[in-house]
């Protein structure tokens, strides 16, 4: 199957709280050197056949992202194997 991957961010000028609370969690955990962070969404879209753009770029437009505030990208994801997941430590 044709995965086609649609990345949502809200735009640049759009403030971020969430992004803003992980920046201002990430010195407690010893990070000092992360200047910010900005939270999205990845969706991913599997056609059935070869993976269609422009289709995915409606969808996107008109579904799932919120062209006021937030931009996106789409992209084909090339296929690779399944990899196991990793866990973080506990």
């Amino acid at each position: 199957m044709a995965r086609v991957v649609v990345d949502v961010m809200l735009k640049p000028e759009i403030l971020d709280p969430q992004g803003q609370a992980v920046a201002n969690a990430l010195p407690r955990l010893g990070v000092t050197d992360v200047a910010s962070v900005r939270i999205g969404r990845r969706i991913e879209i599997e056609f059935s056949g070869e993976p269609d753009l422009d289709r995915a770029r409606e969808i996107a437009d008109k579904l799932l992202a919120n062209p006021v505030i937030e931009d996106f990208t789409v992209r084909v994801e090339a296929e690779e194997p399944a990899e196991e997941p990793v866990e973080a430590p506990a």
